[in-house]
Protein backbone atom coordinates (compact mmCIF):
# COMPACT_ATOMS: atom_id res chain seq x y z
CA UNK A 1 0.00 0.00 0.00
CA UNK A 2 2.71 2.48 0.95
CA UNK A 3 4.72 1.67 -2.16
CA UNK A 4 1.65 2.22 -4.36
CA UNK A 5 0.98 5.58 -2.68
CA UNK A 6 4.61 6.58 -3.12
CA UNK A 7 4.68 5.52 -6.76
CA UNK A 8 1.45 7.43 -7.40
CA UNK A 9 3.10 10.63 -6.14
CA UNK A 10 6.14 10.01 -8.37
CA UNK A 11 3.98 9.44 -11.46
CA UNK A 12 2.13 12.70 -10.81
CA UNK A 13 5.32 14.59 -9.86
CA UNK A 14 6.94 13.59 -13.15
CA UNK A 15 4.02 15.17 -15.02
CA UNK A 16 4.31 18.40 -13.03
CA UNK A 17 8.10 18.50 -13.46
CA UNK A 18 8.10 17.36 -17.12
CA UNK A 19 10.56 14.66 -16.08
CA UNK A 20 11.37 12.01 -18.66
CA UNK A 21 13.45 9.63 -16.52
CA UNK A 22 12.59 7.80 -13.30
CA UNK A 23 14.68 4.98 -11.80
CA UNK A 24 16.88 4.91 -14.92
CA UNK A 25 13.87 4.27 -17.18
CA UNK A 26 11.57 6.50 -19.19
CA UNK A 27 8.87 7.96 -16.96
CA UNK A 28 5.22 7.02 -17.49
CA UNK A 29 4.40 10.47 -18.91
CA UNK A 30 7.36 10.36 -21.31
CA UNK A 31 6.37 6.93 -22.57
CA UNK A 32 2.58 7.14 -22.66
CA UNK A 33 1.73 10.85 -22.36
CA UNK A 34 0.33 13.02 -19.58
CA UNK A 35 -3.27 11.86 -19.86
CA UNK A 36 -2.35 8.22 -19.30
CA UNK A 37 0.07 9.18 -16.52
CA UNK A 38 -2.62 11.16 -14.63
CA UNK A 39 -4.99 8.20 -14.81
CA UNK A 40 -2.22 5.78 -13.84
CA UNK A 41 -1.37 7.82 -10.75
CA UNK A 42 -5.06 8.00 -9.80
CA UNK A 43 -5.41 4.24 -10.30
CA UNK A 44 -2.45 3.61 -8.00
CA UNK A 45 -3.97 5.85 -5.30
CA UNK A 46 -7.32 4.07 -5.46
CA UNK A 47 -5.69 0.63 -5.57
CA UNK A 48 -3.70 1.50 -2.46
CA UNK A 49 -6.82 2.50 -0.54
CA UNK A 50 -8.77 -0.50 -1.84
CA UNK A 51 -6.02 -2.79 -0.54
CA UNK A 52 -5.86 -0.92 2.79
CA UNK A 53 -9.60 -1.38 3.27
CA UNK A 54 -8.94 -5.09 3.58
CA UNK A 55 -7.43 -4.47 7.02
CA UNK A 56 -10.73 -2.95 8.20
CA UNK A 57 -8.75 -0.52 10.35
CA UNK A 58 -10.08 3.04 10.67
CA UNK A 59 -6.84 4.01 12.41
CA UNK A 60 -4.76 3.00 9.38
CA UNK A 61 -7.18 4.61 6.92
CA UNK A 62 -7.01 7.81 8.96
CA UNK A 63 -3.22 7.81 8.70
CA UNK A 64 -3.30 7.15 4.94
CA UNK A 65 -5.90 9.85 4.32
CA UNK A 66 -3.95 12.38 6.39
CA UNK A 67 -0.74 11.39 4.59
CA UNK A 68 -2.26 11.82 1.12
CA UNK A 69 -3.59 15.24 2.08
CA UNK A 70 -0.20 16.32 3.46
CA UNK A 71 1.65 15.23 0.31
CA UNK A 72 -0.82 17.05 -1.94
CA UNK A 73 -0.58 20.18 0.19
CA UNK A 74 3.20 20.00 -0.01
CA UNK A 75 3.11 19.89 -3.80
CA UNK A 76 0.65 22.79 -3.97
CA UNK A 77 2.70 24.92 -1.54
CA UNK A 78 5.85 24.17 -3.51
CA UNK A 79 4.16 25.21 -6.75
CA UNK A 80 3.32 28.62 -5.26
CA UNK A 81 7.02 29.11 -4.49
CA UNK A 82 8.46 28.05 -7.84
CA UNK A 83 10.87 30.73 -9.04
CA UNK A 84 10.94 32.53 -5.68
CA UNK A 85 14.44 33.15 -4.37
CA UNK A 86 13.09 34.50 -1.09
CA UNK A 87 12.07 31.06 0.19
CA UNK A 88 13.12 30.63 3.83
CA UNK A 89 14.42 27.61 5.70
CA UNK A 90 11.06 27.37 7.45
CA UNK A 91 9.30 27.26 4.07
CA UNK A 92 11.73 24.62 2.86
CA UNK A 93 11.26 22.34 5.88
CA UNK A 94 7.48 22.75 5.79
CA UNK A 95 7.42 21.49 2.19
CA UNK A 96 9.96 18.75 2.98
CA UNK A 97 7.87 17.36 5.83
CA UNK A 98 4.67 17.37 3.80
CA UNK A 99 6.15 15.92 0.60
CA UNK A 100 8.58 13.40 2.07
CA UNK A 101 8.87 13.02 5.84
CA UNK A 102 5.18 12.33 6.52
CA UNK A 103 5.38 9.39 4.11
CA UNK A 104 8.31 7.88 6.03
CA UNK A 105 6.51 8.52 9.31
CA UNK A 106 3.28 6.91 8.11
CA UNK A 107 5.15 3.83 6.85
CA UNK A 108 6.70 3.32 10.27
CA UNK A 109 3.51 4.07 12.22
CA UNK A 110 1.38 1.69 10.13
CA UNK A 111 4.06 -0.98 10.55
CA UNK A 112 3.88 -0.52 14.31
CA UNK A 113 0.08 -0.81 14.28
CA UNK A 114 0.15 -3.99 12.21
CA UNK A 115 2.82 -5.34 14.58
CA UNK A 116 0.42 -4.68 17.47
CA UNK A 117 2.80 -2.31 19.20
CA UNK A 118 1.53 -0.26 22.12
CA UNK A 119 0.71 3.44 21.66
CA UNK A 120 4.07 4.59 23.03
CA UNK A 121 5.99 2.45 20.54
CA UNK A 122 3.71 3.57 17.70
CA UNK A 123 4.51 7.21 18.43
CA UNK A 124 8.22 6.44 18.76
CA UNK A 125 8.29 4.75 15.35
CA UNK A 126 6.28 7.58 13.80
CA UNK A 127 8.90 10.03 15.14
CA UNK A 128 11.68 7.77 13.87
CA UNK A 129 10.13 7.85 10.40
CA UNK A 130 9.73 11.63 10.45
CA UNK A 131 13.38 12.23 11.33
CA UNK A 132 14.51 9.56 8.86
CA UNK A 133 12.49 11.27 6.11
CA UNK A 134 14.05 14.65 6.85
CA UNK A 135 17.56 13.15 6.78
CA UNK A 136 16.74 11.38 3.52
CA UNK A 137 15.52 14.53 1.77
CA UNK A 138 18.46 16.62 2.96
CA UNK A 139 20.79 14.01 1.48
CA UNK A 140 18.70 13.87 -1.70
CA UNK A 141 18.88 17.63 -2.19
CA UNK A 142 22.65 17.51 -1.84
CA UNK A 143 22.86 14.74 -4.43
CA UNK A 144 20.76 16.74 -6.88
CA UNK A 145 23.64 19.20 -6.99
CA UNK A 146 26.63 16.89 -6.58
CA UNK A 147 25.69 13.57 -8.24
CA UNK A 148 25.22 12.58 -11.87
CA UNK A 149 22.16 11.16 -13.62
CA UNK A 150 23.63 7.65 -13.74
CA UNK A 151 23.98 7.62 -9.94
CA UNK A 152 20.52 8.99 -9.20
CA UNK A 153 18.48 7.04 -11.72
CA UNK A 154 16.82 10.32 -12.70
CA UNK A 155 17.88 13.66 -14.14
CA UNK A 156 20.38 15.51 -11.93
CA UNK A 157 20.40 19.22 -11.18
CA UNK A 158 16.72 19.58 -12.01
CA UNK A 159 15.51 21.31 -8.83
CA UNK A 160 16.98 24.69 -9.74
CA UNK A 161 16.04 24.30 -13.42
CA UNK A 162 12.43 23.85 -12.28
CA UNK A 163 12.61 26.96 -10.11
CA UNK A 164 12.88 25.09 -6.81
CA UNK A 165 15.33 26.41 -4.25
CA UNK A 166 16.56 23.71 -1.87
CA UNK A 167 18.45 24.15 1.40
CA UNK A 168 21.99 24.10 -0.10
CA UNK A 169 21.14 27.03 -2.39
CA UNK A 170 19.14 28.85 0.29
CA UNK A 171 22.28 28.71 2.44
CA UNK A 172 24.50 29.73 -0.48
CA UNK A 173 22.39 32.81 -1.25
CA UNK A 174 22.63 33.82 2.40
CA UNK A 175 26.44 33.69 2.12
CA UNK A 176 26.67 35.26 -1.36
CA UNK A 177 23.56 37.35 -2.21
CA UNK A 178 25.13 38.55 -5.48
CA UNK A 179 24.41 35.10 -6.95
CA UNK A 180 20.70 35.88 -7.04
CA UNK A 181 20.70 37.20 -10.62
CA UNK A 182 22.63 34.17 -11.88
CA UNK A 183 20.28 31.73 -10.18
CA UNK A 184 17.31 33.62 -11.61
CA UNK A 185 18.83 33.26 -15.08
CA UNK A 186 19.19 29.49 -14.62
CA UNK A 187 15.52 29.28 -13.61
CA UNK A 188 14.39 31.41 -16.56
CA UNK A 189 16.50 29.72 -19.23
CA UNK A 190 16.28 26.19 -17.83
CA UNK A 191 20.02 25.69 -18.34
CA UNK A 192 23.35 25.95 -16.54
CA UNK A 193 25.05 27.79 -19.43
CA UNK A 194 26.35 30.78 -17.44
CA UNK A 195 26.81 29.13 -14.05
CA UNK A 196 27.45 25.39 -14.17
CA UNK A 197 26.58 22.78 -11.57
CA UNK A 198 30.32 22.37 -11.01
CA UNK A 199 30.57 26.10 -10.25
CA UNK A 200 27.74 25.82 -7.75
CA UNK A 201 29.32 22.73 -6.22
CA UNK A 202 32.64 24.58 -5.83
CA UNK A 203 30.92 27.47 -4.07
CA UNK A 204 29.09 25.09 -1.74
CA UNK A 205 32.44 23.51 -0.88
CA UNK A 206 34.09 26.92 -0.46
CA UNK A 207 31.50 27.97 2.14
CA UNK A 208 31.49 24.50 3.73
CA UNK A 209 27.76 24.25 3.03
CA UNK A 210 27.91 20.65 1.86
CA UNK A 211 29.47 19.49 5.13
CA UNK A 212 27.07 21.66 7.13
CA UNK A 213 23.99 20.08 5.54
CA UNK A 214 25.48 16.60 5.81
CA UNK A 215 25.89 17.37 9.49
CA UNK A 216 22.27 18.47 9.77
CA UNK A 217 21.13 15.27 8.08
CA UNK A 218 23.21 13.35 10.62
CA UNK A 219 21.56 15.29 13.47
CA UNK A 220 18.12 14.21 12.29
CA UNK A 221 19.36 10.64 11.90
CA UNK A 222 20.63 10.76 15.49
CA UNK A 223 17.20 11.97 16.67
CA UNK A 224 15.62 9.09 14.77
CA UNK A 225 17.95 6.61 16.46
CA UNK A 226 17.05 7.98 19.90
CA UNK A 227 13.39 7.26 19.13
CA UNK A 228 14.30 3.59 18.80
CA UNK A 229 15.35 3.43 22.45
CA UNK A 230 11.85 2.21 23.37
CA UNK A 231 12.40 -0.98 21.34
CA UNK A 232 14.28 -4.03 22.63
CA UNK A 233 17.56 -5.00 20.99
CA UNK A 234 16.88 -7.22 17.98
CA UNK A 235 17.89 -7.74 14.37
CA UNK A 236 14.86 -5.64 13.37
CA UNK A 237 15.94 -2.67 15.46
CA UNK A 238 19.45 -3.07 14.01
CA UNK A 239 17.96 -2.85 10.51
CA UNK A 240 16.25 0.42 11.40
CA UNK A 241 19.56 1.78 12.68
CA UNK A 242 21.33 0.61 9.51
CA UNK A 243 18.74 2.46 7.42
CA UNK A 244 19.85 5.70 9.06
CA UNK A 245 23.46 5.10 8.10
CA UNK A 246 22.46 4.24 4.55
CA UNK A 247 20.44 7.43 4.18
CA UNK A 248 23.14 9.78 5.47
CA UNK A 249 26.03 8.07 3.65
CA UNK A 250 24.38 7.26 0.32
CA UNK A 251 25.76 8.60 -2.95
CA UNK A 252 22.81 7.65 -5.17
Amino acid sequence: VMEMLHTATLVHDDIIDNADVRRNRRSVNARFGNQTAVLMGDWLYMSAFHTALGERSLEILDILTRLTRKMTEGELIQMTMVGHLGITEDDYFDILRRKTAYLFSACCEVGAILGEANHKDQRALAEYGMELGIAFQLSDDLLDITAEREQLGKAAGTDLLEGKLTLPLIALLRREPTLQSELEKIMLTGSYNDLSRNDLRDKLIEYDILNDIKGRAKEHADKAQKSLAVLPDSEYRSCLVDALTFVTDRNY
